[in-house]
């Protein structure tokens, strides 16, 4: 579904703050894989969401979708296939919007412009159907405005935003980092859930390894830029937490920078 070929972004070339963010990166996701993403501060996972994504230009290398060659592509194009949540709740949503007309913009993504106006019946049925689903009660809340929200409702419908017309790659970038544990085990459940039913490919960042290893169907680790592991199958099912770090300190030489993750 996708493919990257030998993609490298540095930042501040040729001074002294030079900075490779991405380093010769190639990997191939087949439809409906679910790879997390893990690695200390620093370590290019972002940076590769946004070259992805279209937010960063690559300096070498190739991102090829669903056979389209899209590495050349502005964001505002890349966004017709691609889906994404951010870590913070308050992107992804207009706030002074209701949710309705927020979840409309969201449903209305590749569709032909058209002189009509308003929300017809059948699509309003269609979004309490789909919210409904997240166990939220938002389905009785249409007319609300979306600044009215919690973290995690505001964050639930971002994630549903994302993916009511279906994206051929979902890209979320600790996207429950800035919840609290329950709220953000919530929000991974539905996570796996609309994934699952969609058979949609995704990139996740997370700082959470126990998440990394459970949520999906790969994890792959970065360091200094770089895929330095490339888990799944039996080896990746039967990994702990400990042994994950333990083997990134094999293959890069250092101590996993745990500062920010959760272990479990």
């Amino acid at each position: 579904m996708i493919t990257i070929e030998h993609l490298s972004k540095r930042f501040h070339a040729g001074t002294a703050d030079e900075k490779v963010a991405v380093d010769d990166v190639s990997l191939h996701l087949e439809q409906g894989e679910f790879v997390t993403v893990i690695g200390s501060n620093g370590a290019g996972k972002s940076t590769l969401l946004n070259c992805i994504a279209g937010v960063c230009e690559a300096d070498a290398g190739r991102i090829i979708l669903d056979g389209t060659d899209i590495t050349g592509m502005p964001e505002y194009r890349r966004s017709r296939w691609i889906g994404r949540v951010f870590q913070d709740p308050h992107m992804g949503t207009a706030y002074d919007m209701t949710i309705e007309e927020n979840l409309a913009i969201a449903y209305s993504k590749n569709k032909p412009l058209s002189l009509s106006r308003g929300i017809r019946r059948q699509e309003r049925e269609f979004f309490r159907e789909r919210l409904a689903v997240l166990g939220l009660g938002l389905e009785d809340r249409l007319q609300d405005k979306v600044g009215l929200l919690s973290g995690g409702q505001r964050q639930a419908l971002t994630l549903l935003m994302a993916t009511i017309v279906r994206p051929k790659l979902l890209l979320l970038d600790e996207h429950t980092a800035a919840l609290d544990p329950v709220t953000a085990a919530k929000v991974l459940q539905l996570t796996t859930e609309i994934v699952a039913e969609s058979k949609l490919s995704t990139f996740m960042v997370t700082h959470n390894l126990q998440d990394a290893l459970t949520a999906g169907t790969r994890t792959i680790m970065m360091d200094r830029g770089r895929i330095i592991l490339d888990l799944k199958g039996p080896q990746r099912e039967s990994m702990s937490v400990e042994e994950l770090i333990a083997l990134f300190a094999e293959k890069s030489g250092t101590k996993l920078r745990t500062d920010r993750m959760l272990l479990q």
